[in-house]
């Protein structure tokens, strides 16, 4: 029974803590693109942006949904991922040609202007990456009968963050930036999330999921 994949959450127990994890993770992923905006810039180079900070938990909740409720309930809520985004991007680009004083509206425009933009490019990186991290981990947790998890985790996440990484940079930053500086940005980023999934996501995931477990399985 604790390898049981729940097939529709409504009708079982665990319903709250679907709610739980799909809000954080939503969450995380809209934050992420916000932050998207700022580049980090050192030593005259700009490495990544911002949101690369936070959105290897969004991942790490990607993982967590395959690995409790199955791929088929983590696509479901990726889509649900996507359509969110589309109405948060769609009404603050709304919001740009609205009235307001212009020492306020200066600020908010040059963040949601280029939010279009972030859109496309999250858009087509987060589901690229995020289906292909959700199903990798499945044909992983398969193959290994549901043991190792960090290998799944980790190397779900390898997969994954090549399209990510590489489909968000282009699109985003093209003809923004210099292309060796969109290089730089793309094997940096793609390293840097791979370190932050390690080190402290897949340690995260293991808690939830056992937390998880406990709750729904008992």
């Amino acid at each position: 029974m604790k390898n049981k994949v729940v097939d529709n959450p409504l009708k079982n127990h665990d319903f709250n803590y679907l709610v739980i994890i799909t809000a954080i993770m939503v969450t995380c992923y809209l934050t992420s693109n916000v932050m998207a905006v700022k580049l980090v810039n050192i030593k005259g180079y700009s490495w990544f942006d911002a949101g690369t900070i936070i959105f290897p938990l969004a991942y790490m909740l990607g993982d967590v949904l395959t690995e409790i409720w199955g791929y088929k309930v983590a696509k479901k809520v990726i889509y649900l991922t996507f359509i969110c985004n589309i109405i948060m991007t769609t009404f603050t680009y709304i919001g740009v040609f609205l009235p307001s004083p212009n020492n306020l509206g200066n600020a908010y425009n040059t963040i949601f202007t280029f939010t279009p933009r972030i859109l496309i490019a999250s858009l087509v990186g987060f589901l690229a990456g995020e289906l292909s991290n959700a199903k990798t981990m499945e044909i992983i947790k398969n193959v290994t009968k549901s043991k190792y998890l960090f290998i799944r985790t980790i190397l779900s996440s390898v997969v994954g963050y090549i399209f990510d990484t590489g489909l968000f940079v282009l699109i985003a930053f093209l003809g923004v930036i210099p292309i060796s500086e969109i290089i730089m940005m793309i094997i940096a980023q793609y390293f840097i999330k791979i370190i932050i999934e390690s080190i402290f996501a897949t340690p995260l995931a293991y808690l939830v999921i056992n937390f998880l477990k406990g709750k729904i399985y008992g």
